[in-house]
């Protein structure tokens, strides 16, 4: 007897004409029912002949089902007939379009309701203050082209910034130099001179951080080198996810002796620009 050794294996194409042929036989029922339904008896045709009929619909059915598949493997999936032709239209939900002046393209700024920079020919006393009321709010104070500004200061923008960091470094800075201006007017401080003092507080506190931040760069590397040697050790056993703890403690060192430096340095700029303003003598518009 043979062992089976020299048979050949079935093939996938073998193997599949099993399946689809058990699943040919609804349809071919679904088919034979509709025939069936459908079809007007004939008086002359015998029981013989119909059943000829239904016999010689389903081996038609059955052959068209199998051979098919047998006679190729997977049928290739069905792609557009024009691999060029865009896709359907659709409306996107909750669209708002934004209407707003024209910016100039090189003003580093996207605040609609700013304003230019106020003349400083006049400067008004200070006169007795109160407590805060309600006030209209003041409106910022638009940068020169091509400038960041930080209340008096003003520096070019530097050309690897990128121009959206910019406008949101002076969007930000403008809005604070606003918001401390809109205060200083709620306790009775007159327009000229509380532009004067919010000016010259935020100009001055980015010097102080400017100059906080340089004073503590070697403090920073140092903090930077014993985070990341601290990271690395502490990340070692969990190699090599551990590794990403290495800049992640450098990173944290460097941050936990520049920040605290930085922020005094703004503090201390910040109150002397203020003081500064505030005891600035009064000019009158001259004729």
């Amino acid at each position: 007897m043979g062992t089976g050794r020299h048979r050949a294996p079935l093939s996938r194409r073998q193997r599949l004409s099993p399946i689809v042929a058990a699943g040919a036989v609804p349809l071919v029922l679904a088919l034979v029912g509709s025939g069936t339904a459908h079809a007007e008896p004939d008086p002359a045709a015998g029981p013989s002949l119909m059943g000829q009929n239904i016999q010689a619909t389903i081996e038609a059915a059955v052959h068209a089902a199998v051979h098919p598949a047998i006679g190729t493997d997977l049928p290739a999936p069905a792609g557009p007939s024009d691999p060029s032709a865009p896709w359907p239209a659709a409306v996107a939900p909750n669209v708002r379009p934004y209407e707003g002046r024209q910016i100039p393209h090189d003003t580093l700024s996207s605040l609609q309701w700013a304003r230019p920079i106020p003349d400083k020919t006049y400067l008004a006393p200070v006169d007795v203050l109160h407590a805060p009321v309600r006030v209209a709010p003041v409106p910022p104070i638009a940068p020169p082209p091509g400038k960041l500004r930080f209340g008096d200061v003003q520096v070019d923008s530097p050309a690897w910034l990128n121009r959206e960091q910019a406008i949101q470094i002076n969007d930000g800075a403008a809005s604070a130099e606003a918001g401390l201006a809109t205060f200083l007017d709620s306790v009775g401080m007159e327009r000229t001179r509380s532009d004067r003092v919010a000016g010259q507080t935020i100009g001055a506190a980015a010097i102080g951080a400017a100059a906080g931040a340089a004073f503590s760069s070697p403090f920073a590397l140092i903090g930077a080198a014993a985070g990341g040697g601290l990271g690395l050790a502490i990340g070692l056993p969990f190699m090599p996810i551990g590794l990403a703890a290495a800049p992640i403690g450098a990173v944290y060192g460097a941050a936990l002796m520049a920040v605290p430096l930085t922020a005094i340095g703004a503090g201390i700029g910040g109150a002397l620009g203020a003081a500064h303003a505030l005891s600035a003598p009064p000019r009158t518009v001259s004729n």
